[in-house]
């Protein structure tokens, strides 16, 4: 093992670094505080929301467009008042989806789950077919 270190050092100085060169390289260093916590905003966010109404839709879109949060979103009560109300709530997600490169999917009768860019929803071939 000496000889492989001392065989690096003649190699270092042929390169036209000397002893008093080293000490200048080994003097510059970072040191990392590795207890530093880290912000909220890396966290990824699971959030339910409930549609009772087209404008329950605005906190879904302002959450999604932050990038940073998976929405489940409870279509039901809003699928039981107007289902007209209900299908421009559901093309309002997918073009702020499409815009911000997210993902959307139903998940059962009652729920939609839309998710940001960097995730995607997995899908079999039978939800494939069913999908939103």
């Amino acid at each position: 093992m000496k000889r492989f270190i001392s065989s690096v050092k003649e190699k270092v100085k042929s390169w036209g670094f000397d002893d008093d060169d080293s000490d200048e390289f080994e003097e510059e260093y970072l040191e990392l505080d590795t207890n530093i916590k880290r912000s909220s905003s890396r966290k990824v966010i699971v959030r339910p929301f409930i549609l009772e109404d087209f404008s329950d839709i605005k906190q879904v879109l302002d959450s999604l467009r932050e990038g940073s949060t998976v929405c489940l979103v409870n279509i039901k009560p809003l699928k039981e008042k107007d289902i007209v109300e209900l299908k421009r709530a559901i093309n309002k997600l997918k073009k702020t989806t499409d815009a911000t490169d997210g993902d959307i999917a139903g998940f059962g009768d009652d729920y939609i789950i839309v998710t940001p860019a960097f995730a995607e929803i997995y899908r079999t071939k039978e939800t494939e077919e069913s999908d939103i």
